[in-house]
């Protein structure tokens, strides 16, 4: 049984459970989803394009915040949805699962993947992996004028040729090259351009698997979905892709046992070659992040040679075995004792102010007369709570986040979630929740 256009079509993606609803005008504007990195300018490339024609709210079934913009260019309707900030498409968090199952299931006409000129290569991880899955993809390498302050030249015609894919350059908060984007929008949205997208060559062994196991899925999916890219996911163990396949399009890709026998060959195929299901995924990320250093060494030119050294070193340093993890450490425990130590002296302060503001009150209750159980609720019940909550938690909380911006700013977060992953990953979760437990210890203190 394979798919049919009935089964998968647009209405059925719409009555869905838990598929987001699009706020079109009419049934020919474009939907176009907006990915990206955190911190790269997508919210302002979002706000641009977009202006005050948005609809705001949370994706179905989660707490995460989604967006939607409407606009008008050249006698075309565009509706653009902002999908979370993530680093991958590797679905190791819900940020990232709702990135891609859109992206896979959302019916978008395009995916414009809004880059930092700054640090191109990082960012290029996000953008391949978006180009496995889809088709119509943009690359908009906002924040070209901070690239330009730091004597970084981004090479559009060289990277354009790379990928394979439309490449504008963009200064969102100026609006510059936005016109241009959306030009490549409409291109890429009637189909006026051709596709001629990098295709990632994993190795003789991977290859040779997906080869073993593309037909088959091709045959169940008919083109609904990238059969490489599901070929890819089956041969990583991915359960996420499997279930989010029975969610959206109502299906199993193992009812027919062409798929699972295919599996089963593909995977004899690179076990003989010493690849398993554990280190499978590592090679594949490999193979990325090394082909985006590749890329990024053609398309990007640092006119002051240190820089592109030192960040190079910067990273070694940050991210090695022998030096990442005691660095990440110590900065950490510096930060938690600036954060515990350093908040107790406005923490006294406020308390004593706080505390100077409650007898006047308390005083105040007494030149009124006012009766005793009036005073004990709204003075030393009420008041003095709240005394206590702000004296006790503002401080530690207004030292903490301000530095943890500074962090993610410097981007060292990400650093501290890829040296922090491989232990979090042996009890099933991730490297970026090791943020979280920094945040939690901190309030907890």
């Amino acid at each position: 049984m394979g798919l049919s256009s009935e089964s998968t079509g647009t209405e059925v993606l719409n009555e869905c459970s838990g598929v987001l609803d699009i706020h079109k005008e009419t049934q020919e504007d474009k939907v176009i989803a907006l990915a990206g990195n955190p911190n790269v300018g997508k919210s302002t490339v979002f706000n641009s394009l977009t202006g005050m024609k948005q609809h705001t709210g949370n994706w179905p079934g989660k707490t995460v915040a989604n967006a939607q913009g409407s606009c008008r260019y050249k006698n075309k309707n565009y509706v653009f949805v902002d999908i979370p900030g993530t680093y991958s498409l590797m679905a190791n968090s819900e940020e990232e699962e709702i990135a891609r199952d859109f992206i896979c299931f959302g019916g978008q006409d395009a995916v414009v993947v809004v880059a930092d000129a700054t640090c191109l290569e990082r960012n290029l991880n996000l953008v391949l992996q978006t180009m496995e899955i889809s088709g119509q993809v943009i690359l908009c390498i906002n924040l070209m004028d901070e690239a330009e302050k730091k004597k970084i030249r981004i090479k559009l015609n060289v990277l354009q040729e790379q990928l394979g894919i439309p490449v504008v350059g963009t200064s969102a908060r100026s609006g510059k090259g936005l016109s241009r984007l959306m030009d490549a929008v409409a291109a890429v949205t009637s189909r006026k351009h051709r596709s001629g997208a990098l295709q990632i060559d994993y190795g003789k062994a991977v290859e040779k698997a997906v080869a073993i196991l593309q037909p088959a899925v091709e045959r169940e999916l008919k083109s609904r979905l990238n059969s490489r890219w599901v070929s890819l996911k089956l041969l990583d163990g991915d359960a996420s892709i499997l279930n989010s396949m029975k969610k959206y399009l109502g299906y199993d890709i193992f009812s027919e046992n062409g798929v699972s026998e295919s599996l089963s060959e593909a995977k004899e195929v690179l076990n003989a070659e010493g690849i398993t299901s554990e280190n499978f995924r590592d090679r594949i990320v490999t193979k990325i992040v090394c082909t985006c250093e590749k890329i990024s060494r053609k398309a990007v030119v640092y006119e002051k040679a240190e820089y592109e050294e030192r960040d190079r070193k910067i990273d070694h340093i940050l991210t090695s075995k022998a030096t990442g993890i005691p660095i990440m450490i110590l900065l950490l425990c510096s930060i938690f004792w600036l954060t515990i130590t350093g908040a107790n002296y406005p923490s006294e302060l406020i308390a004593e102010g706080l505390s100077w503001v409650g007898g006047r009150l308390a005083g105040l209750c007494a030149a009124a007369c006012a009766p005793a159980w009036v005073k004990g609720l709204l003075v030393d019940g009420c008041y003095r709570t709240l005394a206590w909550v702000v004296s006790v938690m503002l401080p530690p909380m207004a030292i903490f986040f301000p530095l943890f911006t500074l962090l993610e700013d410097c981007g060292y977060l990400p650093r501290v979630a890829f040296n922090m992953d491989n232990f979090f990953r042996k009890a099933c979760a991730h490297g970026k929740q090791a943020l979280t437990m920094c945040m939690v210890c901190t309030i907890m203190q």
